[in-house]
């Protein structure tokens, strides 16, 4: 027989976090999620040791790249209007006296905040758009120019794509975006003309970087400020 559980009980929250920390670790793209509620719980007894728990959770994805590894409470939580939340329905399998987490299965259903009720909350903010297109592709290019050339890494990296996107009109087109970027066989002793001429290093031995930067451009002076911060993490 299924027992339900009370969702605020020390045990489910601990249970909840577990299995948000096993589906953290197994996602492979996006960003790591962090448990906005525990929306129902339901445990299935074993007969010898341990329990079964069917758990479906609230969440909302952070400022963490999935990549970094990092631990769903660490990560900051995003805007109201830059939120994508959704649902993960979860079987996970629980043992304490042997130790034993074991995520059995998971589906996760995410969808950004609707544009309307962005329009209602913040009409100036930027919105989220497609990060696949040309400016943005060209903003990530100018921003890792930057980090490469400010970088004390010793070799050069190269673009992996654009994650996430945005434009807001300031004093001219304001373009946001968040990128991934792959260390390259190219050293920064020597003088590269051309970035895409460098061949990545395999994912065994490439350090990966997560960049947040943006490209700001003024028509009354004709001018453009190029801002970027990069984490760089070690592949094991």
């Amino acid at each position: 027989a299924l027992l339900s559980l009370a969702c605020d009980d020390p045990a489910v929250e601990e249970t909840a976090d577990l299995a948000l920390g096993q589906i953290n670790a197994d996602r492979k793209e996006g960003y790591i999620l962090s448990l906005s509620r525990i929306f129902s719980v339901q445990e299935h007894p074993q007969e010898i040791t341990g329990s079964v728990f069917y758990l479906i959770l609230d969440v909302v994805d952070t400022e963490c790249h999935v990549l970094s590894r990092k631990p769903w409470k660490n990560c900051k939580t995003r805007v109201a209007h830059q939120t994508v939340y959704g649902q993960c329905k979860v079987i996970i399998y629980i043992n304490q006296p042997r130790n034993i987490a074991h995520l059995n299965t998971y589906e996760c259903i995410l969808q950004p905040v609707p544009p309307r009720y962005i329009w209602r909350l913040c009409p100036d903010c930027p919105l989220d758009d497609y990060p696949s297109e040309p400016k943005y592709l060209e903003a990530a290019v100018q921003c890792l120019a930057k980090f490469n050339e400010e970088s004390e890494q010793t070799h050069y990296f190269s673009l992996v794509n654009v994650t996430r996107a945005s434009m807001q009109w300031v004093t001219g087109p304001a373009y946001f975006v968040e990128f991934l970027i792959q260390e390259t066989s190219c050293s920064k002793n020597d003088t590269i003309a051309d970035i895409l001429k460098c061949k990545s290093l395999s994912l065994e031995l490439a350090q990966i970087g997560f960049c947040k930067g943006s490209t700001v451009s003024s028509d009354m002076d004709h001018k453009q400020i190029v801002t970027v911060s990069c984490e760089i993490y070690s592949l094991q």
